[in-house]
């Protein structure tokens, strides 16, 4: 297989973090740098995050008198379903934000007003709103519109891999090919979606991805390894991962893939020929972005955490666990089989 040699440029998890980071960050300039009057607002992007007609978002204002006034979406504005609960409200507050209505001009939102040399502060407040209660996976995700005090577009630096508003219509959307288009047409298409997402999330051109021998694209997750594989008939985006070698088939063995199994939200567990493998499909008909990107990142947090927990209990090798040794097999190796 072909694998990246450099473990921190290969972890996603970490990339993903680092898209935080660096998102966050340059926020952290926008804010600082906003004339009086301008407003910016960061939204997790509806059409990409699968939120229907639920939009997060969170706006900041800069005030004549230097102050920072920022407001953030309230169960108010949000449909029934996707209203946030308690918890999540008490994060709000834990986060620093005043309950709607409760800072001026505020309204049904919550609010939250500091100084522009409080501007790192108050970019990382936004950007755990953003990710940790309305559920923003990646900046990949979030959309930005900046506006001068006459309600014109404003100049500001690039928030990381988020996307300027004012930029989408000059960029190529990813869309699912046209019905008439060959099957072959249909399939180099997908594969070269699936390897514009990857590159996007893990920061590097597409043609530098790691491809083994059967177009599989690697991908390192702590020590377990996550592979994305574009399959033709039918059109499906699998990524999987082995996350056990070496391992004996038995029945407690399926008894506890079929547990895990039955509590995991997609995805499936099963053993074959001695391997515990994990899978999360993505369909390739009508192909969303958005999906592959939450496969990815469920996978990688999956796979990290499984690999761990039943190398303690089944024994076996993980992939990266170079200490790890086979189990013990018994005078019958056992076959293994799809669950």
């Amino acid at each position: 297989m072909l694998l990246d040699e450099d473990p921190d440029t290969a972890d996603l998890r970490a990339k993903v973090v680092q898209a935080w980071q660096e998102f966050t960050e340059a926020l952290a300039g926008a804010l600082a740098a906003l004339p009086p009057g301008a407003e910016l607002d960061v939204t997790l992007d509806p059409t990409a995050s699968g939120t229907g007609e639920a939009v997060y978002a969170v706006t900041v204002r800069a005030e004549d008198d230097g102050r920072l006034a920022a407001v953030a979406v309230g169960n108010a504005s949000l449909p029934d379903a996707y209203r946030m609960n308690r918890a999540a409200v008490a994060d709000m507050i834990a986060l620093g934000w005043s309950p709607p209505g409760v800072e001026p001009g505020s309204g049904d939102q919550f609010g939250l007003t500091t100084t522009a040399d409080q501007a790192p502060r108050l970019a990382g407040i936004l950007a755990r709103t953003l990710r940790d209660i309305y559920g923003a996976p990646h900046p990949a995700f979030l959309v930005y519109l900046a506006q001068d005090a006459e309600d014109e577009p404003l100049p500001i630096p690039p928030l990381g891999i988020a996307r300027s508003v004012a930029s989408l219509e000059d960029t190529v959307p990813i869309r699912p090919p046209a019905a008439a288009e060959s099957d072959a047409h249909d399939s180099d298409l997908l594969r070269e979606r699936v390897r514009i997402v990857l590159a996007a999330m893990q920061k590097s051109a597409t043609d530098q991805l790691p491809i083994d021998a059967d177009g599989d694209i690697a991908i390192r997750a702590g020590s377990a390894m996550v592979f994305v594989r574009v399959r033709d008939d039918p059109p499906l985006v699998d990524v999987f991962s082995p996350v056990l070698t070496g391992v004996k088939p038995n029945e407690k063995l399926y008894a506890r893939l079929s547990e895990l199994t039955n509590r995991m939200p997609v995805g499936r567990l099963y053993c074959a020929s001695g391997t515990v493998w994990a899978s999360v499909p993505v369909f390739g008909r009508s192909f969303q972005p958005s999906h592959l990107m939450l496969a990815v990142q469920v996978m990688t947090g999956l796979a990290d955490e499984l690999d761990d927990r039943l190398h303690g209990e089944f024994g076996g090798r993980r992939f990266f666990g170079e200490e790890d040794k086979p189990a013990h097999h018994g005078e019958s190796e056992g076959t293994g089989m799809y669950l």
